[in-house]
């Protein structure tokens, strides 16, 4: 989702060697959600709510478009969880440069509400689980889909949390599948919660009409975690899910570990904030156990 809610204010310097630790700044701060610390966390806050019950969860497919469009839906599958302190967070890659699976494995990223630390641990045994995952922060430099993940998380947790950060270049399904088991692997070898959260928005710029249907099916094979179904229905009918391949090997990964059921938190398109039902863009908040 390309449409620019907030002033943008596009950083000149976007890594950063702070004492030989790898930094990177943040890229849309100011264009997907606000600049200012004090309105970002106002504007996350308000699409949280308390949960009765946070479930535990294995896997969760969260949007990334402007805080204004898909920031109601992000925030339900946020509160519906209870956020462990690490995470892989899986993204799709929209410019196309770099390695087909990019992961950074040490540093920090920064957000207006702080730094969030890079889980050099879990990253190290992820890419020995799969010969596929490149360093490569280039790859990340100006990738919106992980960082606007990371001020709901910081919302929810401070900076009590490490993260693994994997841009998903390849529609390949083996690729993907090889990149779910390593998931699995690493996260059974961990001593604590593991929560993967595949980054993806749901069909691109056609009728809102068309796209309920198009995105129906899709959200049916995330909920019957359904992997290689979810890759054959999107490629089959055109679905423009930007994140299908992260949301792949999220289910491939979580099926390994056990999960039994999923739920949707929320639908949404971008018609339902400004009107406009021509030409919109889904969103889909779905949490797996």
């Amino acid at each position: 989702m390309t449409l620019i809610p907030f002033r943008v204010s596009w950083p000149r310097l976007v890594y950063m060697e702070r004492n030989r630790l790898l930094v990177r700044h943040a890229a849309v701060a100011g264009s997907f959600y606000p600049e200012n610390p004090r309105t970002l966390e106002e504007a996350v806050r308000g699409f949280l709510r308390p949960a009765d019950a946070p479930v535990r969860a294995l896997g969760i497919v969260v949007p990334h478009a402007g805080y204004v469009y898909s920031g109601h839906v992000a925030g339900e599958v946020y509160s519906s969880v209870d956020l462990p302190r690490r995470l892989i967070i899986l993204g799709p890659n929209h410019t196309g440069a770099g390695a087909p699976l990019a992961i950074m494995s040490e540093g920090q990223w920064q957000t207006p509400l702080g730094e969030a630390t890079i889980d050099r641990e879990l990253a190290t045994s992820l890419k020995r689980g799969d010969p596929d995952l490149t360093e490569d922060p280039s790859t990340h430099r100006m990738e919106h889909a992980l960082e606007v993940q990371l001020p709901f998380i910081q919302c929810i947790r401070g900076s009590d949390f490490l993260f693994v950060p994997i841009a998903v270049g390849t529609s390949d399904l083996e690729t993907i599948a090889r990149l779910g088991r390593a998931m699995a692997a690493a996260v059974e070898a961990v001593d604590e919660p593991v929560l993967i959260i595949a980054s993806s928005d749901m069909n691109h710029y056609e009728s809102d009409e068309a796209t309920r249907v198009k995105d129906r099916r899709a959200i049916d094979r995330v909920l019957d975690r359904d992997p290689e179904g979810l890759h054959e229905v999107v490629l089959r009918e055109g679905i423009s899910m930007c994140g299908f391949g992260p949301a792949t090997s999220m289910l491939v990964a979580v099926n390994r570990l056990g999960a039994s059921r999923a739920d949707l938190a929320k639908y949404a398109t971008s018609g339902d904030i400004f009107g406009e039902r021509e030409r919109v863009v889904g969103y889909a908040g779905i949490v797996v156990s």
